[in-house]
């Protein structure tokens, strides 16, 4: 039975059969539901905490320091 997927960028569940997957050179594998998730992450290097529509949103702002 083929388990569900979490995106590594969202965390939203990926159904199976669907979403991307992304490996890289050292064999670090990321999973991404959508082109949306894939291109905020890799090209675009955003932090998936300062983004509302994403679940790992954190309200009230990153504290640093």
């Amino acid at each position: 039975m083929p388990s569900k997927r979490i995106c590594s960028f969202c965390g939203g569940d990926i159904e199976p059969g669907t979403g991307i997957m992304y490996v890289l050179n050292n064999g670090i594998i990321y999973w991404f539901c959508s082109r949306r998730c894939r291109r905020s992450m890799l090209d675009f290097r955003r932090d998936p905490r300062k983004f509302k529509w994403t679940l790992k949103y954190v309200k009230g702002g990153i504290k640093r320091g």
